[in-house]
């Protein structure tokens, strides 16, 4: 497995020492540095006093867990991509890290061939060499995406988008009339070149569709068993 990871620094975040060390060495064999927390207070004293590419962090830790974690990161202006680890069947846990700012989820047990290739897909999110080619200016009705300015606007209104749902959206409006499946999304959006979940893209459309359908008519439309559309109501 290679990659371009330019030295990229990471902060792994488990109170498990061999999960720390399993990433720390699974990441440090294909390029990437690593540094270590094993608490929710140690991660946010590294994160606000250095600088890192990117946060691997634990949901369950005793101290601060990985919500408030991403929480205060947030509050306190930082953008820096988190990818959380939770449990299996945690869905609720998933969506409610999403909702707070995390890019992207895996969960335990994972392989490092994975993890590798989540951690690449989200830095490229974040350096702008999405999978997604976006055209300097798209239109969909009233809705506007420019990409150099990295604006959305839909009426009159402005929409505060992260980079994942920007590029969600992106994809949307160039496919606009089309139904795209979860697995054309996952990997145009994501990058994925596996079977990634697709519960991230569920929870990513839906954190869309409040965004840019608060006034009618609606545009994101689901089509049960196939994918979503983005068009006007039939």
């Amino acid at each position: 497995m290679s990659l371009s990871s330019d030295n990229e620094l990471i902060l792994a975040v488990d109170d498990n020492p061999a999960i720390t060390e399993l990433i720390q060495r699974g990441l440090s064999l294909i390029g990437y540095k690593v540094e270590v927390a094993s608490s929710g207070e140690e991660a946010l004293f590294k994160a606000t006093t250095s600088k890192f590419g990117l946060m691997v962090l634990d949901l369950m830790m005793p101290d601060l867990d990985g919500f408030q974690v991403i929480e205060r990161l947030r509050r306190a202006g930082k953008d820096m991509p988190v990818l959380f680890l939770t449990a299996k069947n945690e869905t609720q846990d998933k969506i409610t890290g999403l909702s707070l700012g995390a890019d992207d989820y895996i969960t335990k047990p994972f392989s490092l061939e994975e993890l590798a290739e989540r951690v690449k897909a989200v830095l490229r999110r974040y350096r702008g060499t999405s999978a997604v080619n976006i055209k300097t200016r798209l239109q969909f009705g009233n809705l506007v995406l420019d990409e150099s300015m990295h604006q959305v606007i839909r009426g009159d209104v402005e929409i505060d988008l992260t980079p994942t749902e920007f590029n969600l959206l992106a994809y949307l409006m160039e496919n606009a009339n089309v139904v795209v499946s979860k697995a054309q999304i996952l990997s145009k959006v994501w990058g994925y070149d596996f079977d990634g979940s697709d519960g991230v893209v569920e929870s990513y459309v839906s954190f869309l569709r409040r965004k840019i359908d608060f006034m009618e008519p609606q545009l994101l439309h689901t089509v049960r068993g196939i994918g979503y559309s983005l068009r006007l109501p039939r």
